[in-house]
């Protein structure tokens, strides 16, 4: 991690985050075979990597981290500029690159830094989506300095395992590189960011490969050598059965294979299958959209313009929204009513008043409201039939909703297509095959919390009844167990 750089790793402003020396020391010895090698680290920061092999290339956009790294690694070669359009330019290639790439997330990774870096990767076959972050493009062009037989060796974000935009990486690497190796490990690399790191090694660059090596460890423990894989991921068997995911061949191979299985069971279903899983509405401003019950009668609010909205999470019940939920909410004096107005709608003189308010000058400024005519009618405000946590603790909650409450996009908002089957495996949820369904298929968030996407979660798969899964509820149990501490929920 470098000095200077914004964004990078949990999106933190400032501060220096460096690659632990014994760490880099490894990398550039697996990367390294003969004193002549020439190695390039695409982002070299202060230097570090550069500094431990004397025939180095390092490229550093940060003009100040440049100038540290010609200090710090004197006999290398030190380009200041951006990598992708270098990259795009030079003919030099390299028989290895090592490194820690920047990882900018895509709402900061912009402009024509971002342009050059998607199409550069589009040339080498490498398609990425809208959302993906710095890191993995750097890799692709990285990789393609490379001369035929070529390595390399890199520090990566664990959303190699699991993230939809890492997926082109790994089809680009498999493709290109004769062995593919991920060293996933559990306790952090850098126990000061939220971000878990895992270490990337490809080697044979021109080749091509149908398995994935993974090594998975508690502990990463630098050496010169590379730890022995533990798993080999068929890539046929990855980009199916696991949606090219690697975070599933965390767990054992035998519940591997009662999960595929179930997956592969025409009988089996998902959660898609069932109902249609969405966000919920988005007010642009609510603090000024949802009132408390004082509030409402203080401005003589009518009645019939409030809608009870679950905010967040928080204040999900395990079970049930009822009706004595949501008294107990007004009882409360929480902020649950929302001010439910449509288009076209006669406004009561109250209403406007409120409209008028400057609270309400202030809230029509924001982006939401001010790009939405009128800008006071929330759209999308839906009545959902279940309510879903969008971020989790120990397990997702499912939650029935009896008072026909709404919801905003804090939680997830599950309107049910089919209410045989919802009738029939709904009352599944709570079972050690759904909750490991629900690891599986969502992914980690920093502070331990599991995070369901509405692409994920509508994959969330309930298994068929020819399925024995309940013979293993013991072991699926120790598999939860297992991605919950991969996650680090409850350190």
């Amino acid at each position: 991690m470098r000095e200077g750089e914004s964004a990078i790793f949990c999106q933190k402003q400032s501060g220096a985050y460096f690659t632990p020396g014994d760490v880099a020391q490894a990398l550039v010895a697996w990367a390294v075979r003969r004193a002549s090698d020439r190695l390039i680290d695409p982002s070299c920061g202060d230097g570090q990597f550069i500094s431990i092999h004397r025939k180095s290339v390092g490229i550093e956009q940060n003009p100040l981290s440049a100038q540290n790294a010609i200090a710090n690694a004197p006999w290398s070669l030190v380009h200041k500029g951006d990598f992708f359009t270098w990259a795009a330019e030079t003919r030099e290639r390299f028989e290895c690159a090592a490194g820690n790439p920047p990882f900018i997330r895509y709402q900061s990774f912009k402009g024509e830094v971002r342009r050059r870096a998607l199409e550069l990767c589009a040339l080498e076959g490498a398609h990425f989506s809208g959302l993906t972050s710095s890191w993995a493009p750097f890799l692709v062009a990285t990789a393609a300095l490379l001369k035929p037989g070529g390595r390399m060796a890199f520090v990566v974000p664990a959303e190699i395992g699991h993230a939809p935009y890492a997926a082109p990486l790994l089809d680009y690497l498999v493709n290109s590189f004769s062995e593919v190796h991920i060293i996933a490990i559990r306790r952090k690399l850098f126990p000061s960011l939220s971000e878990d790191c895992w270490l990337l090694y490809a080697d044979g660059h021109g080749g091509s490969t149908s398995q994935i090596n993974l090594t998975v460890c508690e502990e990463f423990k630098p050496s010169k050598h590379r730890p022995k894989p533990d798993v080999f991921v068929d890539v046929e068997e990855w980009r199916t059965t696991w949606s090219r995911r690697l975070r599933p061949y965390l767990l054992p191979q035998g519940i591997r294979h009662v999960y595929a299985a179930a997956a592969h069971d025409p009988a089996s279903k998902r959660f898609g299958d069932i109902a249609s899983i969405g966000i919920g509405y988005v007010s642009g401003d609510n603090e000024f959209f949802h009132l408390r019950p004082s509030e409402a009668k203080r401005l003589k609010i009518p009645s019939e313009l409030l809608h009870p909205s679950l905010r967040n999470g928080r204040a999900m019940p395990s079970n049930h929204i009822t009706e004595a939920t949501v008294e107990a909410w007004k009882k409360s004096d929480d902020k649950v009513l929302l001010l439910r107005l449509k288009r076209c709608q006669e406004l009561p003189s109250s209403v406007q008043r409120y409209l008028d308010s400057s609270a309400g000058r202030e809230a029509r400024l924001g982006y939401k409201c001010r790009n939405r005519t009128p800008w006071y009618a929330v759209p999308d405000v839906q009545v959902p039939d279940f309510v879903l946590s969008y971020m989790a603790g120990r397990s997702a909650n499912l939650v029935q909703n009896l008072a026909g409450v709404t919801c905003t996009n804090s939680v997830h908002s599950v309107r049910v297509r089919d209410r045989k089957l919802a009738k029939k495996l709904l009352p599944q949820w709570s079972t050690p095959f759904v909750r490991l369904s629900c690891e599986l298929e969502g992914h980690a968030l920093g502070g331990g919390m599991l995070k369901l996407e509405p692409r994920e979660a509508s994959r969330i798969l309930f298994p068929s009844e020819t399925i024995n899964v309940h013979a293993d509820n013991e072991a699926m149990e120790d598999a939860i167990s297992t991605l919950q501490r991969w996650r680090h929920y409850a350190e």
